[in-house]
């Protein structure tokens, strides 16, 4: 099952990078995190979503994370192995749920890093 690898790796796995308090806590994390990734990567290569050419929840998660990924969890966890914008299946993938009726009206970037940069003060020091 999708959500049994993706979730825990990949979409729990930006806050087990920035939250790790020891450096082999953040080695594993990032090594899972990186896996989860290339994975996902390898599937979209060869199929429109996750689990085929039917949307799930799986990918509307996998979606929301991706979004954030390169401008907040790349810097702001140091999740920072792998980007989308540098991986073609997954800036497609998130070009093609974007360009959904609905979606881009949910997806505010400008709200996305003020939350994550500007609420966290003890974080941005």
């Amino acid at each position: 099952d999708v959500i049994e690898w993706l979730s825990p790796l990949m979409i729990h796995g930006v806050y087990r990078c920035g939250f790790a308090k020891r450096q082999e806590a953040y080695d594993r994390a990032i090594e899972e995190l990186t896996d989860a990734f290339d994975r996902a990567d390898l599937v979209l290569q060869n199929s429109r979503y996750l689990t085929g050419n039917t949307l799930t929840d799986a990918d509307i998660r996998l979606f929301v994370t991706l979004l954030r990924f390169d401008e907040v969890y790349a810097f702001y966890f140091r999740a920072n192995t792998r980007l989308v914008c540098l991986t073609p299946s997954l800036l497609n993938y998130c070009r093609d749920i974007y360009q959904m009726e609905g979606v881009p009206e949910t997806c505010s970037m400008e709200q996305i890093k003020a939350h994550f940069f500007a609420s966290h003060a003890e974080w941005n020091k």
